[in-house]
């Protein structure tokens, strides 16, 4: 199958280079176009005659090119890229993108890409289960870098361990699978099914003017309602307050809080097959609203809060379930919640994504997921939510009909 993609690959300075042009002959084969970046110790393992001859394309290494147009070649490549790759990932080439320093062509390159970014690292076993560097590769992975690797194996300097880069083919199959969800979703994945999504915030009235609420925009759930409608689904969106302009073709229900959303998603739930729970719902909200304006009065005050009924929990308890999907944003500890909340709430798959610290989620155009269901996993890497909703939308659409 032809994908027709554009692929950057950056080689960085390692043993493991001599790897990354058959990496460039698999990814042709594909049809995809390549063109390749090299780190100057790069060009010490391999010559860039040798990418040029297998990419068909010229080979970049200076940030500052004269020759490019406006001086500005990173820009334009980094435009230019669906997916940038970047394999070996040395341990210091992973040291300087964790920090974000561009000293170079491919740093730079890294810091103004927009499109979803994948690492295969490569180096010694000692430099791989290093502390630092695994907390480089957790930085990374929290900005949406997805890792590729390393093996475990032999390796150039006659040691034995975990650091050899993944072998180009195991690379070429995961970035074509990727790629393959990445094209539009008019494959119909999900023809015929009645798909339920809950999106945006609620509101939790304090007195007829105040309330609490928290920061979804809602764009989350507004793009996974578009992609299942592009996927040939029947789409029935339930939505907090919100600025955004609803999907065409699709149902509306507006709900405020956190009880109207339950009520809205309850009485719907068994008539749908899927229901994705990307709505951030209050967990507490206050137990009584007060008739009149709260004064300001005394130096304290306090709020008396009461949990919310637990939407997800009790969708997945019903007799007639539909495949149920839920979002956990999390500041910390991300995998562990997540796991918890999939197995606690019996879930058949959870989203989860950092929040805060710049990483996306709320109020951002971009996102990155990593995706958890019993015995499985994918992280789906930062980019455009528009882009993310539909590679979701494919990997539910995959495991509801038993591919994964």
């Amino acid at each position: 199958m032809t994908i027709n993609k554009h692929i950057l690959l950056g080689v960085s300075g390692g043993i493991a280079a001599y790897k990354s042009a058959e990496l460039v002959r698999l990814l042709r084969k594909q049809g995809n176009e390549v063109r390749v970046v090299m780190t100057r110790s790069a060009i010490e393992f391999i010559s860039p005659l040798t990418f040029q001859a297998l990419s068909g394309n010229p080979v970049h290494s200076e940030l500052l090119d004269a020759d490019a147009e406006n001086a500005m070649g990173h820009i334009s490549l980094a435009r230019w890229a669906d997916l940038l790759i970047i394999a070996p990932a040395t341990a210091n080439l992973i040291a300087k993108l964790s920090h974000g320093l561009a000293d170079d062509l491919l740093s730079t390159l890294y810091l103004a890409a927009t499109c979803p970014v994948y690492i295969a690292p490569a180096m010694n076993q000692a430099m791989w289960n290093k502390a630092v560097t695994q907390e480089n590769i957790e930085k990374l992975q929290r900005h949406g870098v997805t890792v590729i690797g390393p093996e475990q194996g032999d390796q150039a300097c006659g040691e034995t361990g975990f650091g050899r880069m993944s072998e180009p083919v195991d690379i070429c199959k995961h970035l074509t699978q990727v790629l393959e969800l990445q094209g539009p979703c008019a494959t119909q994945s999900l023809q015929g099914l009645k798909v339920l999504i809950s999106a945006g915030p609620t509101r939790e009235p304090l007195d007829p003017v105040r309330y609490i609420t928290n920061r979804s925009s809602g764009k989350m759930g507004y793009a996974l309602a578009n992609a299942a409608l592009k996927a040939g689904a029947e789409v029935t969106l339930v939505s907090g307050p919100v600025t955004l302009a609803a999907p065409a073709n699709i149902e509306l229900v507006k709900v405020e809080t956190a009880a109207q959303m339950y009520e809205a998603v309850m009485s719907r739930a068994s008539d749908h097959s899927i229901y994705i729970g990307a709505a951030a719902v209050a967990d507490y909200s206050p137990a009584k609203m007060q008739p009149k304006k709260i004064k300001k009065q005394a130096e304290q005050t306090t709020i008396i809060l009461q949990k919310t009924k637990d939407i997800l929990a009790e969708v997945a308890k019903l007799d007639k379930c539909p495949f149920t999907v839920g979002f956990a944003a999390e500041t910390h500890e991300l995998e562990a919640y997540a796991r918890d909340k999939l197995t606690r709430k019996k879930l058949d798959m959870i989203a989860a994504n950092w929040v805060g610290l710049g990483l996306g989620g709320f109020d951002s155009e971009q996102n990155a997921l990593h995706v958890f269901w019993e015995n499985g996993e994918k992280t789906l890497a930062m980019m455009d939510k528009t882009q993310l909703a539909e590679q979701l939308i494919s990997l539910i659409a995959e495991r509801f009909n038993g591919v994964l």
